[in-house]
């Protein structure tokens, strides 16, 4: 029977898997930067865009995560789910990384070990080895871009946890191209270890003198404990830009007539449960930024918010 079920397994993976996980960058435990690589030629694409990965329900699951049933129909089906391109940014060589010259995608991904409803697909990821097999869909799409920026433009980044992953592939997309204005990248997390592309970050601020990245973090025991001496409590990226230690740490004016912003993470970070009934108010990044004079809504011009929500 056990033979029986290796070879209906094997047979499911040569069926539905088309790409190759190829390196494991491991982060910490519940963080990793995967590289895969699909049977197929990379096409043309945007930084920014997404793809989806995908395994089978009939894969393994980390342990220690929370546990699932499943239904007998679902055990041969697959789960997907998309992930925006990340991008390493340096290469062995130390030399810029632009995800079009890559034979492979890069992605950024947090282990999601409990949740209302049992997580499915990143405790099968977790599992996997380099030189395991999974799917990648063949089709990349997107429309968070850097369309409409121009070489004076200054561009923002907002992101929280993994949501930098398609800044990570703009941010090196716009310096290859001799960017002149100003561009800061801002992310807020947990823990200081949870800022897996830092030492990349910190050698393009060396290099490019335009190039600006602004870590905060929320749980730390600076972000915790009134009674150290260096305590700055926790500091959202909302208060961060109402405070205006964004625009003095950055040195960009959040000038709607000249600045483009991006946002990509959780929707509270947003702001865009503000726009669901069930939800209720929130103020998140679109509020404070609509109270700047910046809109969320039209074509890719400085004054426009995009933003890509991660859940």
């Amino acid at each position: 029977m056990a033979t029986l079920v290796e070879t209906e397994l094997a047979q499911f993976r040569t069926r539905f898997y088309n790409a190759t996980l190829i390196e494991i960058t491991e982060v910490h435990d519940d963080l990793r930067i995967f590289r895969v690589q699909p049977d197929w030629e990379v096409p043309p694409f945007a930084p920014g865009q997404y793809v989806a990965l995908g395994l089978g329900h009939w894969e393994q699951r980390l342990p220690g995560t929370q546990s699932e049933t499943l239904r007998p129909a679902q055990r041969t089906k697959l789960i997907r789910r998309a992930y925006s391109i990340s991008c390493s940014m340096l290469d062995e060589r130390s030399e810029l990384v632009r995800v079009q010259d890559c034979d492979y995608f890069e992605f950024y991904i947090t282990l999601v070990r409990q949740a209302t409803k049992p997580p499915a697909l990143t405790p099968r990821l977790f599992m996997l080895r380099e030189g395991d097999r999974l799917l990648v869909e063949p089709h990349i799409v997107g429309h968070y871009t850097l369309d409409g920026i121009s070489p004076d433009d200054q561009v923002v980044f907002f992101a929280t946890g993994t949501g930098e992953a398609p800044h990570n592939a703009m941010v090196t997309e716009l310096l290859s191209r001799g960017h002149a204005g100003p561009i800061a990248c801002a992310t807020c997390v947990r823990y200081r270890h949870d800022l897996g592309y830092l030492q990349q970050h910190r050698e393009l601020e060396r290099r490019f003198a335009n190039y600006r990245y602004l870590p905060l973090t929320t749980r730390e025991p600076e972000n915790l404990d009134p009674s150290l001496p260096n305590y700055v409590g926790k500091v959202y990226l909302q208060e961060y830009v109402t405070s205006g230690r964004f625009e003095y740490e950055s040195g960009i004016s959040l000038d709607p007539q000249r600045t483009h912003v991006f946002l990509c993470g959780s929707p509270e970070m947003i702001g865009f449960r503000a726009h669901s009934q069930a939800d209720g108010p929130a103020h998140g990044m679109l509020q404070v930024l609509q109270e700047r004079g910046f809109e969320h809504t039209g074509p890719g011009r400085p004054g426009k918010i995009r933003f890509e929500k991660y859940w």
